[in-house]
């Protein structure tokens, strides 16, 4: 479901000449890095699942909790580029197309990759360094930073710091940016007079808000659990892991699809026409 609803949107924008406006460009990059999240975690997810394996090398460990850490910053940097065209689109209509030009989101796009790949090799690198003393369990069926980090008995005070800072200047910040852009926005929609414009404007930000929630709620719960569920069941681990990683992937196609006049209809064709 996870593959079929993110290659159909971007298939639908890549094909269809009325969606290529910075709108739909913000979404078929959101729709490609939720797509590389499930190929980053699918070998483990579902060789777990499945029976297949029980156990994966630390290099690989490293590497894929890299991917998954810099596909939740990027996908963190595409919602606030998304709540950046919704501002422009809704306090600066009149000069929306001449701020977004495609060569700016396409600046947009490389500044994005970069944020997210360059930040976290520091505190990568130095998993393959650490001394892991402990029992060899991962909470979850993919790896991640913290898991790792709780294994090793070296000094782990560097990747902790820098972890955090990384988190505050990143997600932290992406949220609060997130948040000052609808505030301002809706200070613009309040002051429109008439009530059916009122309501027109916030529906084109409803998919949004939406993508924006189903993001920061499990990252947030995840984290909750991480920091204060050690005493927790295995399973509620498990549980809200699996939640983390699954569930934007699966719902931000249905909610776009769902939302999205111009998503619906040009998916609705699309099916009409394969059922011709």
């Amino acid at each position: 479901m996870v593959f079929l609803g993110n290659c159909m949107v971007m298939h639908v924008i890549r094909t269809e000449p009325s969606l290529h406006q910075p709108m739909f460009y913000f979404l078929a990059m959101l729709a490609l890095t939720d797509l590389c999240m499930g190929l980053s975690t699918i070998h483990t997810v579902l060789g777990i699942l499945w029976g297949f394996i029980q156990e994966i090398s630390l290099d690989a460990c490293i590497a894929q909790s890299y991917f998954i850490h810099g596909l939740s910053f990027m996908e963190s940097s595409v919602l606030l580029a998304m709540s950046f065209d919704r501002y422009i689109a809704i306090c600066n209509p009149l000069r929306y197309s001449s701020i977004l030009t495609n060569n700016k989101i396409v600046k947009i796009g490389v500044a994005i990759l970069c944020r997210s790949s360059m930040l976290i090799p520091p505190v990568i690198i130095r998993l393959k360094f650490l001394n892991y003393c402990r029992p060899h369990f991962l909470s979850h069926s993919f790896c991640l930073h913290q898991d790792l980090i709780r294994m090793a008995c070296s000094d782990i005070r560097f990747n902790s710091f820098y972890a955090l800072a990384l988190v505050i200047c990143t997600l932290l910040l992406d949220a609060v940016f997130i948040l000052a852009s609808y505030v301002m926005i809706l200070h613009t929609v309040l002051s429109i007079a008439s009530q059916e414009e009122r309501i027109k404007s916030l529906q084109t930000c409803v998919s949004h808000i939406s993508a924006v929630l189903v993001f920061y709620i499990p990252i947030i719960g995840l984290t909750m659990v991480h920091r204060f569920g050690k005493h927790l069941s295995p399973v509620v681990h498990v549980l809200m892991g699996n939640f983390y990683i699954l569930f934007p992937p699966l719902i931000n196609p249905i909610i776009y699809s769902i939302k999205t006049q111009q998503i619906r209809v040009r998916i609705q064709r699309l099916f009409s026409l394969n059922g011709n």
